[in-house]
């Protein structure tokens, strides 16, 4: 292809994923989900109980609650549920017991109350039961009382979920148990305040203004949780896999993401998709090397996101230069054995356990014109037997790249025709599970 092939290509590409990533005002078919498996977490438990308090809280985490674009190829996989108990909370370490609870917990006279301590990998820590709260009467203020004995609580299977499988830290529902969707329900303890191991992250000097400080403000006062996983270097361990809990920053991720513009959420999702399809992650098939996450691309792209202006963004923007700068850029911190947490200041996300240089050197050679080819290829083209004859057809002949930029945005058109059906179908589903 010449340098001006190259260049329509690119354009095409982006303009495909604009127009194919509509931010979509009407629930698509993972957020019906979403929803009713929060609800199904609340609603058994109201008359069963004697005081008829809802014992178990639903989150709604990962991409259903992160992201606001709907592009061809789902940004959603399973659908992400963090949930913890109204009876337990968990303060940092040293932190003085609340004298009073958000609403959620006010049905509750008692509370316990466990303290976060550190262990010896930072963003892992143990729980140690602290306090009981107790509310008074009438003014609905809640006393503390501390335990005689200060117990670490331990990683249990829930019993509601015995027939589920479990993969880490969450307990996956599948598609044979239920519908088509799959979810993945995570067990935590939730902490009210911002924890002092990410005590750096709202203060630290952000030269772009990203994320502002109403963000920031968001985030802090959200306060975090605590997952049932212990670090992968310590499930050998008998005792420190049973009471190891990972620091999660969950609720601050959505805030965060939530602010994201259009451009950062289609990088994101793009970034996404190659990664996993191209047998880099751990969730892709058959990997010879499947050593990073999701999780490392996200860490990636909110770091983007506050060290680059927001014109790198939005100027001479295409989707595939951004996002070849940005594999170049986890290629050098693999090859360096570094990447930092993005909350955790002196968390490394990877480490020597990890095939670092054969992912790095595999992310090196990934040049502009290649991944031209692979979107179009891996992405735009796997849709076209889905479209109309008219459509598809197109594709017969693309023998210009002004051929090939008509049958390309010509899929985008076809797309965006079939988006309103499609959300009145989920919003029709929405009411049913409503009622």
């Amino acid at each position: 292809m010449t340098d001006e092939d190259e260049r329509v290509l690119e354009k095409a590409i982006t303009d495909f994923f604009y127009y194919t990533s509509i931010l979509h005002v009407r629930p698509t078919a993972h957020e019906v989900h979403a929803a009713a498996k929060c609800a199904e977490l609340v609603m058994p438990q109201v008359g069963n109980v004697k005081d008829n308090y809802v014992l178990y809280n639903p989150l709604l985490t990962g991409s259903a609650a992160e992201l606001d674009i709907d592009p061809m190829l789902p940004a959603i996989g399973d659908v992400d549920i963090m949930y913890y108990r109204s009876t337990l909370l968990a303060i940092p370490q040293g932190h003085p017991p609340p004298t009073q609870l958000p609403e959620e917990f006010h049905d509750n006279v008692k509370v316990s109350l466990c303290e976060i301590i550190d262990s010896h990998l930072p963003g892992y820590v143990y729980l140690e039961l602290r306090y009981l709260l107790t509310k008074c009467t009438g003014s609905g203020r809640y006393n503390a009382k501390e335990y005689e004995q200060h117990k670490r609580i331990k990683i249990t299977n829930p019993t509601h979920f015995h027939n589920l499988e479990r993969h880490g830290p969450a307990y996956t529902m599948n598609q044979a148990q239920r519908g088509h969707i799959s979810s993945d329900l995570v067990y935590c303890v939730y902490c009210l305040s911002w924890l002092p191991q990410a005590g750096d992250w709202p203060t630290r000097r952000r030269n772009y203004d990203w994320p502002d400080l109403a963000t920031v403000d968001s985030v802090v006062n959200n306060g975090c949780d605590m997952v049932q996983v212990a670090h992968r270097l310590c499930k050998e361990d008998e005792w420190m896999s049973k009471y190891q809990w990972r620091l999660s920053f969950s609720r601050a991720e959505i805030a965060l993401l939530n602010s994201w513009l259009p451009e950062q959420q289609i990088v994101y999702h793009m970034l996404r998709v190659f990664m996993k399809s191209d047998r880099l992650t751990e969730t892709a098939n058959d990997s010879e090397v499947s050593a990073l996450s999701n999780y490392h691309i996200k860490t990636l792209m909110l770091w983007a996101c506050e060290l680059k202006p927001r014109s790198w963004w939005t100027g001479d923007f295409t989707v595939i230069r951004n996002s070849v700068v940005l594999l170049q850029t986890l290629a050098g911190w693999l090859s360096e054995r570094r990447c930092s947490h993005y909350f955790i200041n002196n968390c490394n996300l990877v480490d020597e356990s990890f095939p670092l240089d054969t992912l790095a050197s595999r992310l090196l050679w990934i040049k502009r014109d290649w991944l031209s080819q692979w979107f179009l290829n891996n992405y735009i083209r796997r849709f076209v037997p889905m479209c109309p004859e008219s459509v598809s057809r197109l594709f017969d002949d693309v023998s210009s790249s002004s051929k090939l930029e008509r049958a390309i945005m010509k899929v985008a058109f076809w797309k965006c025709n079939k988006f309103e059906a499609d959300s009145w179908c989920a919003a029709n589903k929405y009411e049913y599970f409503v009622m």
